[in-house]
């Protein structure tokens, strides 16, 4: 017997040893090396008084066997569950069998308050600190069972079936300072390892902070410096000590100061967080005598304590180095103002040149159709072939020389917009029409899918025209040789959609992303099969997005192409008298003029 306890406490002992060793690491590790621990202290406690307690029953005492009895069974069931990795399981049992044990002792001891009731109280005590949330209420209410027990016990209604005596309060006495002593050791094992670990946090945010590219800087309520990272030495080319006092304010260009002092202020007194770019000195050492200036973001973060109201705070200053981004956006700002006086130049250029081609191509076709209708006299067939020639390359030029007009008024946003309500059918026969001898050339038929009950509509009928004629002219333009092109108009809501259909040559994506803008094509280069400057889709964006209306395209290659223009069935402005009369119940300011408004809604992007 004496040799089989003996085995049983060396292993006990390993066990110990094995879990301090291994009760270094995080919380959850300890936790459960507590909670085998504890499972092996109760097993050998409750072991090496099994011999004392068969010997109390063989003097008719029953309460240390039943005790004893209790403590090997839980040590065993809970040590079997820690090697199982049921944790959970195993200090639910710890929690269970310390209720039972009290609940045991208190029904031995007919006083009410005893050591029985103060080792039920230890339950929850080691619940809140090795259980989760289920067991912990759940030993509560058992603590409310046993403290209802205790009072029973003391009316004698719940009677332990000997006779009390003296000897149970010492028991009581041994056990509540076993349970004690498990639940202090508990603690302070979770404590040591809750301070490591803060250590541990601590250490790796004070490494993070000092080896952060970032500066990082602390300062107290009274603007007083108390932490510098080591990175502002990298930042600023000097010791941190000569950040402190008024050293990173003499830092910041005088222009600048008031934008930090500003910031700092509000995020020390009134707990705004902000965030400033402004200029700092930086100390190089090849050049000490003159100062460079990067630009730098600061941060400002300041801890706000809920349990100190209307104080300053502890501010918390991140500085990053933006002077590379802030280089660069000052060439992208000037690359965008040299392309915007670029285009510029360029629809100046596309203006003028149009003005001045205008005049000379006028005479050219004017003087030109005077040769092939006789009036200057009969001249002869390959004379009249050649006047023929000029003529139709001569109107070629006026209407490029259109649209270089068109694109450039756009451009400048000089293009008015004359609206008036109209049929939108309307247009359909005079567009065919100037599309009719294109389209026999290369024997296309047009076709028109018109419903009956379209609304009128408030638009530029001018421009609607000519956006009709170029998406026809484009549609016939890249279709097959006898094949359809349709144009059809539905209400869509608030438009009404204007769509060309043909079954030509079609585009990629990336051609249907590109669509509108201004000299582009699907097939471009000197190799390209079909004329065209590239502007006629770019007018009908322009002139459609004028009547605050869109462009869209659909479009596969080699099945054709859909192009679709939305246009706004009520037009691109408010109309005054639409709206009805308010009735004013009190004076109010005369109502601006709108008139301006409407004229400015009317130009161009």
């Amino acid at each position: 017997m004496f040799q089989f306890m003996r085995s049983l406490w060396s292993r006990v002992a390993d066990g110990l040893n094995r879990s301090r060793r291994s009760a270094g690491g995080r919380p959850e590790r300890l936790r459960r090396a507590a909670i085998a621990t504890n499972a092996r202290i109760v097993f050998a406690v409750s072991a090496a008084a099994t011999p004392f307690a068969i010997y109390a029953v063989t003097q008719a005492v029953l309460l240390p066997f039943v005790l004893a009895m209790v403590g090997l069974v839980a040590g065993l069931l809970t040590l079997a569950l820690c090697q199982r990795g049921q944790y959970e399981r195993a200090a639910a049992g710890q929690v269970y069998a310390t209720l039972l044990t009290g609940l045991l002792l208190t029904v031995a001891d007919p006083a009410i308050a005893d050591f029985g009731l103060a080792v039920a109280l230890l339950a929850p005590v080691h619940a809140s600190l090795l259980n989760r949330t289920p067991v912990k209420k759940r030993s509560w209410a058992i603590l409310v069972v046993v403290t209802g027990a205790a009072a029973l016990s003391s009316f004698g209604i719940l009677v332990w079936p000997e006779t009390y005596r003296p000897e149970f309060t010492l028991i009581g006495a041994l056990v509540f300072t076993l349970a004690a002593l498990i639940v202090a050791h508990a603690a302070n094992r979770l404590n040591s390892v809750f301070e490591v670990y803060e250590k541990g946090q601590i250490n790796a945010y004070r490494h993070l902070i000092e080896h952060v590219q970032d500066a990082v800087m602390r300062f107290g309520t009274d603007g007083s410096v108390l932490f510098v990272s080591r990175s502002a030495e990298r930042l600023f080319g000097c010791r941190r000590f000569e950040l402190t006092g008024t050293g990173l304010v003499d830092r910041i260009h005088l222009l600048d100061r008031p934008a930090y002092l500003t910031a700092f202020a509000e995020a020390n007194a009134d707990g705004q967080a902000r965030q400033v770019e402004i200029r700092m000195r930086r100390d190089e050492a090849d050049r000490p005598s003159a100062p460079a200036y990067v630009w730098v973001e600061v941060s400002l973060s300041p801890i706000i304590d809920p349990e100190q109201a209307d104080v300053r705070h502890e501010v918390v200053l991140l500085l990053r180095d933006i002077t590379e981004r802030h280089d660069r956006e000052i060439e992208l700002q000037k690359a965008r103002l040299v392309a915007e006086e670029a285009s510029i130049a360029k629809s100046r250029f596309l203006a003028t040149l149009g003005h001045e081609l205008r005049t000379p191509l006028n005479a050219i076709v004017g003087f030109s159709e005077m040769m092939t209708s006789g009036v200057v006299g009969e001249l002869s067939p390959q004379h009249k072939e050649y006047a023929a020639l000029i003529h139709q390359s001569g109107q070629h030029l006026i209407e490029v020389v259109k649209m270089l007009l068109d694109m450039s008024r756009l451009e400048a946003g000089k293009f008015e917009l004359q609206t008036e309500a109209f049929a939108p059918d309307t247009l359909v026969e005079p567009c065919f029409k100037m599309v009719d001898a294109m389209a026999r050339e290369k024997s296309v038929r047009l076709m028109s899918d018109i419903p009956r009950a379209l609304p009128m509509l408030v638009a530029d009928e001018r421009a609607c025209r000519q956006i009709l004629i170029n998406l026809l002219s484009n549609a016939v333009k890249f279709s097959h040789e006898h094949s359809v092109v349709t144009l059809a108009m539905r209400r869509q809501g608030r438009h009404v959609a204007i769509s060309v259909t043909d079954h030509g040559i079609g585009m990629g994506e990336e051609s249907v992303r590109r669509l509108g803008e201004p000299f582009f094509q699907a097939q471009g280069g000197l190799a390209r099969r079909y004329e065209g400057t590239g502007l006629g889709l770019s007018i009908v964006k322009g002139l459609a997005e004028l009547h605050d209306g869109s462009l869209h395209a659909s479009s596969s290659p080699g099945e054709g192409t859909v192009m679709t223009v939305l246009l706004p069935i009520n037009g691109p402005e408010t109309k005054l008298e639409e709206t009805p009369a308010v009735t004013p119940l009190h004076r109010d300011p005369a109502p601006q003029n709108m008139a301006k408004w409407q004229d400015e809604r009317r130009r161009a992007l």
